[in-house]
């Protein structure tokens, strides 16, 4: 599995800046006890003959592992479904770095919380549900 975010600022100049910004969210699920998932979560922002551009990326993945397969209910697919719609707004607004930053790692607290409560409603086995946040930023401030 993988998910990658990739943002590159080029041939803007410092009377004509740009800014680049690319945000993956990837939710992986897998069932079954013993299993084993190689996710991979990656990022990269760069600027390419750019004075005064911005180039940010940000790769979250989130990963749910449950002893026996589960179906996310209609309530946990709306609230997905929101966050998404949330997300997909910021790319409407010019926020700065660090305050676009807040707002996507707030999406993701809550993406967790939904996928947590969605997990503490499916059948158990020996080993309990697990919700895993991957993040990797590139080019933001104070990641």
């Amino acid at each position: 599995m993988r998910n990658q975010a990739n943002a590159v600022s080029a041939g803007c100049s410092a009377d004509d800046d740009c800014r680049s910004v690319a945000v993956s969210f990837r939710i992986v699920t897998i069932a079954g006890e013993g299993t084993h998932l190689n996710a991979v979560n990656l990022s990269d922002a760069a600027n390419k003959k750019c004075t005064g551009c911005q180039a940010l990326a940000g790769a979250y993945q989130f990963v749910v592992s449950t002893p026996t397969p589960f179906t996310l209910d209609d309530t946990a697919q709306g609230q997905l479904a929101d966050i998404h719609r949330r997300l997909d707004a910021l790319t409407r607004f010019s926020l700065p770095a660090a305050d676009l930053k807040s707002q996507v790692d707030g999406l993701a607290t809550e993406v967790t919380g939904v996928l947590h409560d969605a997990v503490a409603h499916a059948p158990n086995g020996d080993a309990q549900p697990a919700v895993t946040l991957h993040r990797h930023l590139d080019g933001w401030p104070g990641r």
